[in-house]
C-alpha cells in the first residue's frame, strides 16, 4: 500500500540503489554499471567517470494541462465552459486516487517501490545489455525511472511550439529519444535516467513520485494522467473506480494506444511510433489479457482475494467512453461567449510577451480562467435570440445578436447569437454557422461590426449638453439641405437632403423631443451648432472605434486615386494623396452609417447610466496558475468620461426614448427605469441599446453579409427589423430580475433650462438681410408672402413675433412689402363738428376737402361714406351745416 513517508527501513534497504549509482561505491558500480558499458568498449574506470560526468540533477516541470474556462451558474458557482489541450489532463492530489489503483500499479509494475532506492540495478543492467546487443528494447525500469523518463519526454514536448510546422513530427521524436534508443545512445540515455531517479528520490516522498508518475502518464491519444484516463474511459473519476476499472488502467499505462479502450471497432491503426498495430474484432482482447496479468499480480500480493480475482476476470471490458470536446464548441450555448474569452487570451499580453507564449499558456499552461458570464442573464439571452432569429434563411444572410455589461464595472455577462458555433472548415452562414462573434469587434473574434444606426446620435447629444446646451432649446429641424457644418476648426459642406423615417418633414422642437422620436434632421440641426470632430471625440472617450479596431476620430472612408478612378475605401488615409475624407462627415458622425460592434454601443451607454464613468469590457474575473497562484488578469480601467451633470440630464433625455418615444417597445415595464435608443442602418442593419442603472444591453439584428432590406423578411410572424424590441426587452428583463436598478439622478437645472433670446427687429431690412440676422441671433427664418405696405418694396415689413425676446430656435416669419400702400377703413365723422371731422380723419391718413365748412360747423355728410376702403392719403369730402342752419 502507498506510504505518506518512507521508513527508515525503507531508506536503509533502498541504500543498495543510493550507492550503487555512486562514484565511491566502486564495487557495485562495477557489478552493476560497467558490465552494461563495457559491452561497448568502455573499461571499469572510464564508465565510473562517465556516469559521474552526467548530470544529476532533474527538477520535473509542471506537465501539460488543460486550460479551463469557467462561467457563474444561477447560484453564482463556477461551472466549467470549455477547456483547451494538447494533452488532456486534471492533476490530481494524492487522496483523489483510489486505493484500488495504487495497489494495481505497483503490483504489475514495481512491487519493491516503496523499498528500493530508485533503481533495480541488476534488471536495469541486463535491460542494458540486451538493448546494447538488440536482443530486446525492454527498460525494466522502476516506476521512478518511468517517471522520469516521462518527464523527460514531458519536457521535450514542451520545447516544441504549438504551431510548430513540424509539430506532429517533433512532439513523436521527443517520444523516440526518450523510450526507443539503442546502442551506445540507449545506454547513455539509461545512465542518465538512472542518474536522475537516484536524484529524484532523494529530492521526493515516494508518494510524490507515484502520483507524479499518474499525472503524467499517457493513457491513449491526447488522455492523460488517470483523472483524464478515468473520466475518457468509464465516466467517473480516479477516486471512485473499482477494481476492474483500475486494473484496467493500470494495464493501459503499459503500453497506452495499443491498449485504448476507446477503439471499438476492428481494424488497424498506426501508433505514435508509426507501428501498424490491430484491434481485434472480439473486443479488447490484448487489453483484458493485460489487465487479467495486472488482477494477477494483485491477487499474488495479498492485496485482492480469490473470489474478487475470480469475480474480476470474468468481466468483460467494458468501456464507459465519454466524448471530451476541448475549445469552445464544448460551451455549447456559451460558445460565443468562450470565443470572446479566448480571444483575450491569446492577444493580451497578460497572458504571454509573445502570440507564441500566448497560445502555448493556452494549451498547455493549466489555468484556471474564471469569467464574468452569468447564467442569470446568459441563458435567457440565449433562449430568446434563438426563438427570435433563425440560425439561417434562405436569400439573407441573417445576423442577430445580444450583449449585456455590468454597468459599474464593465464585466460582460452574456453574449448571445443565433448562429450554430462552428469552426469547421466547411461551415457556413447559409448553414446557420459561424464562428465569428457578431457582438464583437474584429480583434475579438468578430468582424468589422455593424451600422448602429441612430444608436450613434447618443454622441451629438452628449457633446450638445457638455457645451452647456440645453435639452429645452428649441431648434429648425425641419428636412432641408443644410449646408455647412463645423469640421476640425473648418467646414464641411453637406450637399444632399438628408429624410427622417417614414419619410416625415421634421419638425420645429426641442432637443429633448427630437431624442425621444429620433428625429435625423433635429440631430443634424444640433450638429451645425458642434464640431463634428469634437462629437467622435466624444464617442472615443466613451470606448467607441470602428468594428475594425480603426481610431472613429481619424479613421473612416475617403476617396483614394487607383488607375485614374476614384476609389472609396474605409481606413486611415494617406495625408500624401490628394483625397477627400469623410471620416467626420454628417453621415457616420451624426446619424451612425460606419460600423461599430454592439459591444462598445452598450459600454457606451453603460457609462451615461454610471454617472458618466466608462468601464471598458472585461471578461475575465480572475486566472489561477497550474502552481495554484493567482496570475494577474488582463488590465483594464475605469474613467470619469463625461461629468455626472452631462450624464443624469442625458440619461433623462433618453428616459423619453423608452417611456413614449421609439424604444417603448423595448422596455420591461418592470418598475426598474431604464434609458436607450433605437437605431436602423440603412434599412440593413438594426439596433436597440437600453440600459438600467446597473446593466446596459445592446441587440443587432441585421445583414451579417449581403445590403437586403430587412423590411422585407419575416420570422416568427414579425419583420425581422423590429425583432429587436422584443429581444432587447428579453435580455433587459433577464439583467432587471439579476441584478436589479435605481432611479436615474434628476438631470441637471442648467442643462434643463429654457433657453430666451433677444429677438431683433428686421422690419426695413432685406430679406436676406433680415434672414442672416435672426440666424445669427440664433432663430429661424421662414419667408411669408408679401404684404402690402408703405415701407418700400423687398424689403420686410412685417415679423411674426415681433422683436423683443423668445425662446432660442423658435421660427420668425418674415414678410417682405410688395410696395403697394394698403387700403384704410375711413371713418364715420358725420354728426361731428368740422373741426374733429377733420382730425379723426387726417389721424387715419386721409386728406379732407373743407368747401363750404368751417370750425364750429357740423358734418352732415361725406364722401367716400363711412366703412369705405381708401388708399392713405385719398380725400374725403364732408358737407356741412350753415352756422345759421345749425344754430337754428
Amino acid at each position: 500500500m502507498p506510504q505518506t513517508k518512507r521508513t527508515v527501513k525503507g531508506v536503509l534497504s533502498g541504500l543498495l540503489g543510493l550507492v550503487g549509482l555512486s562514484v565511491v561505491a566502486g564495487v557495485l558500480a562495477t557489478a552493476a554499471v560497467t558490465p552494461a558499458i563495457a559491452v561497448a568498449g568502455v573499461s571499469g574506470s572510464q564508465a565510473l567517470t562517465l556516469f559521474d560526468n552526467l548530470p544529476s540533477y532533474l527538477k520535473p516541470t509542471a506537465p501539460m494541462a488543460p486550460t479551463t474556462i469557467y462561467g457563474n451558474d444561477r447560484d453564482g458557482e463556477p461551472f466549467v465552459m470549455a477547456t483547451f489541450y494538447e494533452q488532456n489532463r486534471v492533476p490530481v492530489t494524492f487522496d483523489q486516487v483510489s486505493p484500488l489503483l495504487y495497489d494495481a500499479v505497483l503490483s504489475s509494475e514495481d512491487k519493491n517501490f516503496y523499498s528500493h532506492g530508485g533503481v533495480n540495478l541488476l534488471q536495469t543492467a541486463k535491460a542494458a545489455v540486451e538493448n546494447l546487443t538488440g536482443a530486446s528494447s525492454r527498460g525494466a525500469s522502476t516506476i521512478t525511472q518511468q517517471y522520469v523518463k516521462n518527464a523527460l519526454i514531458q519536457q521535450c514536448e514542451q520545447g516544441v511550439p504549438p504551431n510548430d510546422a513540424e509539430y506532429d513530427t517533433k512532439m513523436q521524436q521527443c517520444f523516440i529519444d526518450a523510450a526507443q534508443a539503442k546502442g551506445a545512445e540507449g545506454i547513455e540515455r539509461k545512465l542518465q535516467e538512472m542518474r536522475y531517479a537516484v536524484q529524484i528520490e532523494k529530492d521526493y516522498s515516494k508518494n510524490e513520485i507515484l502520483l507524479g508518475y499518474l499525472n503524467v502518464s499517457n493513457f491513449g491519444g491526447t488522455t492523460y494522467g488517470v483523472e483524464a484516463a478515468a473520466n475518457r474511459y468509464f465516466g467517473t473519476t480516479a477516486a471512485k473506480l473499482n477494481l476492474v476499472q483500475a486494473a484496467t488502467l493500470a494495464g493501459m499505462v503499459q503500453e497506452p494506444n495499443l491498449l485504448r479502450i476507446d477503439r471499438p471497432t476492428a481494424g488497424t491503426w498506426t501508433d505514435a511510433e508509426g507501428v501498424a498495430r490491430n484491434t481485434e474484432a472480439d473486443g479488447y482482447a490484448t487489453t483484458k489479457d493485460r489487465r487479467d496479468y495486472v488482477l494477477l499480480e494483485m491477487r499474488e500480493n495479498g492485496e485482492i482475494t480469490q473470489e474478487e480475482y475470480d469475480t474480476a476476470v470474468e468481466t468483460p471490458v467494458e468501456p464507459k467512453i465519454k466524448q471530451t470536446t476541448q475549445g469552445c464548441g464544448a460551451a455549447k450555448d456559451n460558445a460565443y461567449f468562450c470565443q470572446y474569452v479566448k480571444s483575450v487570451v491569446e492577444n493580451d499580453e497578460a497572458f504571454g510577451a509573445t502570440a507564441e507564449e500566448r497560445l502555448e499558456n493556452m494549451r498547455r499552461g493549466g489555468m484556471k480562467i474564471y469569467t464574468s458570464l452569468d447564467l442569470r442573464v446568459q441563458a435567457p439571452a440565449v433562449q430568446s435570440v434563438h426563438d427570435r432569429v433563425p440560425a439561417s434563411m434562405p436569400d439573407i444572410n441573417i445576423g442577430g445578436a445580444g450583449v449585456s455589461i455590468e454597468a459599474s464595472t464593465g464585466r460582460i455577462l452574456a453574449i448571445a447569437q443565433n448562429t450554430r458555433f462552428s469552426e469547421a472548415a466547411d461551415a457556413s452562414l447559409a448553414n446557420g454557422e459561424s464562428s465569428q462573434v457578431f457582438a464583437a469587434d474584429s480583434d475579438h473574434a468578430g468582424g468589422k461590426g455593424f451600422g448602429p444606426g441612430s444608436t450613434y446620435k447618443l454622441f451629438t447629444l452628449l457633446q450638445w449638453l457638455e457645451d452647456g446646451r440645453s435639452i429645452n432649446e428649441v431648434l429648425d429641424g425641419r428636412a432641408r439641405i443644410f449646408g455647412n457644418f463645423p469640421q476640425c476648426g473648418g467646414t464641411y459642406t453637406q450637399t444632399e437632403e438628408v429624410g427622417n423615417f417614414g419619410q416625415g418633414g421634421g419638425s420645429v422642437n426641442t432637443v429633448g423631443r427630437f431624442t425621444a422620436v429620433s428625429l435625423n434632421t433635429g440631430f443634424l440641426a444640433m450638429a451645425q451648432q458642434l464640431d463634428l470632430c469634437d462629437i467622435n471625440k466624444m464617442a472615443k472617450r466613451l470606448g467607441v472605434h470602428w468594428g475594425d479596431g480603426g481610431d472613429v476620430t481619424t479613421h473612416g472612408l475617403y476617396w483614394s486615386q487607383e488607375d485614374g478612378k476614384s476609389v472609396q475605401k474605409l481606413g486611415d488615409a494617406d495625408p500624401s494623396q490628394d483625397i477627400h475624407t469623410d471620416a467626420n462627415d454628417p453621415f457616420p458622425t451624426v446619424l451612425g452609417s460606419k460600423s461599430i460592434a454592439p459591444i462598445q454601443m452598450a459600454g457606451a451607454y453603460a457609462t451615461v447610466a454610471n454617472g458618466g464613468k466608462y468601464c471598458e469590457p472585461r471578461v475575465i474575473d480572475k486566472v489561477i496558475g497550474q502552481d495554484g497562484e493567482e496570475i494577474a488578469p488582463p488590465k483594464t480601467t475605469c474613467t470619469q468620461a463625461i461629468s455626472p451633470e452631462v450624464a443624469a440630464t442625458a440619461a433623462f433625455a433618453l428616459r423619453s426614448v423608452m417611456e413614449g418615444g421609439t424604444g417603448t417597445g423595448a422596455n420591461p415595464w418592470d418598475g426598474i427605469p431604464v434609458i436607450g435608443k433605437t437605431g436602423t442602418a440603412e434599412a440593413e442593419h438594426t439596433m436597440l441599446v437600453e440600459s438600467s442603472t446597473e446593466v446596459a444591453t445592446a441587440v443587432w439584428v441585421g445583414n451579417v453579409t449581403g445590403t437586403k432590406d430587412l423590411k422585407n423578411y419575416s420570422a416568427h410572424g414579425v419583420r425581422l427589423d423590429n425583432i429587436r424590441y422584443a429581444l432587447a426587452k428579453d435580455l433587459q428583463r433577464a439583467a432587471n430580475i439579476a441584478y436589479g436598478g435605481d432611479r436615474f439622478p434628476a438631470p441637471d437645472a442648467n442643462l434643463t433650462r429654457r433657453v430666451v433670446k433677444d429677438l431683433p427687429s428686421v422690419v426695413g431690412l432685406s430679406v436676406d438681410e433680415a434672414t442672416q440676422t435672426l440666424q445669427k441671433a440664433g432663430f429661424t427664418v421662414r419667408v411669408g408672402d408679401p404684404v402690402d405696405s408703405t415701407v418700400d418694396e423687398g424689403l420686410i415689413a412685417e415679423q411674426d413675433p415681433g422683436a423683443g425676446s423668445a425662446p432660442g430656435g423658435t421660427t420668425v416669419t418674415i414678410r417682405p412689402s410688395s410696395g403697394t400702400p394698403p387700403e384704410s377703413e375711413i371713418p364715420n365723422v358725420v354728426g361731428s363738428k368740422f373741426g374733429q371731422a377733420k382730425k379723426a380723419l387726417e389721424d387715419a391718413g386721409f386728406s379732407v376737402d373743407e368747401e363750404g365748412c368751417n370750425g364750429g360747423a357740423t358734418v352732415v355728410a361725406q364722401d367716400p361714406g363711412a366703412g369705405s376702403n381708401a388708399a392713405p392719403g385719398s380725400t374725403v369730402t364732408l358737407s356741412c351745416l350753415s352756422e345759421e342752419e345749425d344754430e337754428e
